[in-house]
């Protein structure tokens, strides 16, 4: 099977994960899945590796960590600025088999699945393989990602509909995977299924520097690699950024998305 490129590759990537992963709330989700001292835990997508260093400090004393990624450039900044005597990481395409990994307790799939339409659901019927029997899979994703905006003008939000219909044909980008992630599990037979729905951005008034460089960059990189012709503006592409970096840094703007969290237990 042919792999397309990651929708989000470029050069600041690592920074752009890094910046957007909040440890309290990253922890906060982990300890809500079931995530305990003692534990092996295997973060898959773990990207630069700091979901990965915090789910190791919960796992602590006695667990241990293994960060997964196809990335070969993350992996490295990740074993550069998350190295730990407990953590490994590794690079490895997910649809691939994983049993050399060994088994884990807790596996860790959060924002992994919106890459990857077309196959997430065969990706999370991989990865379980490697889980123990009663071991908790833990997956986490958006709906309605990047599309609960506020303010746009009409252009504005045919072009960024239009952008997103376009991510899903031609980079096989899913802004509704998170509704889903409830049948991955029980379609598995999984116990103990919990799900919890909350928002991963809430964003209104005075722009934060880290919501304005993540959500910045992903209109930047996604809106040129979709493949959309934004004919709604005379100057394209160029004229549709800079209306949207205009209208994301106006305090009156109110943009939210809806976070989808679900946890089970392997029979």
């Amino acid at each position: 099977m042919s792999r397309r490129k990651y929708l989000m590759e470029n050069e600041e990537e690592a920074l752009r994960l890094d910046l957007k992963t909040d440890e309290q709330t990253t922890a906060s989700q982990a300890r809500w899945a079931g995530l305990k001292p003692g534990m092996r835990v295997a973060d898959i997508g773990c990207g630069p590796g700091k979901t990965t260093f915090i789910l190791n400090q919960i796992a602590q004393p006695g667990g241990a960590a293994m960060g997964v990624d196809s990335s070969f450039q993350r992996i490295e900044s990740a074993r550069q600025n998350y190295h730990h005597e407990t953590i490994r990481f590794v690079c490895r395409d997910i649809h691939d088999p994983l049993d050399d990994l060994g088994e884990f307790d807790f596996i860790w799939v959060r924002f992994v699945l919106e890459y990857f339409r077309s196959t997430s659901a065969q990706i999370v019927q991989n990865i379980s393989k490697i889980l123990k029997s009663g071991g908790i899979l833990c997956l986490i994703d958006l709906d309605y990602n990047c599309l609960n905006h506020f303010g746009l003008s009409d252009r504005l939000k045919r072009s960024l509909w239009g952008v997103m219909n376009c991510l899903q044909e031609n980079a096989d980008f899913d802004p509704h995977v998170g509704i889903k992630l409830y049948s991955f599990l029980y379609d598995m037979d999984f116990k103990n299924i919990d799900v919890n729905l909350g928002s991963h951005h809430l964003i209104y008034g005075e722009l934060n520097h880290v919501d304005a460089f993540n959500w910045t960059k992903k209109v930047e990189v996604a809106g040129r690699f979709s493949g959309y012709d934004f004919t709604e503006y005379e100057g394209g592409y160029d004229d549709f950024f800079e209306e949207f970096k205009n209208f994301f840094h106006d305090p009156r703007r109110f943009t939210y998305t809806p976070i989808i969290s679900c946890r089970g237990e392997k029979p």
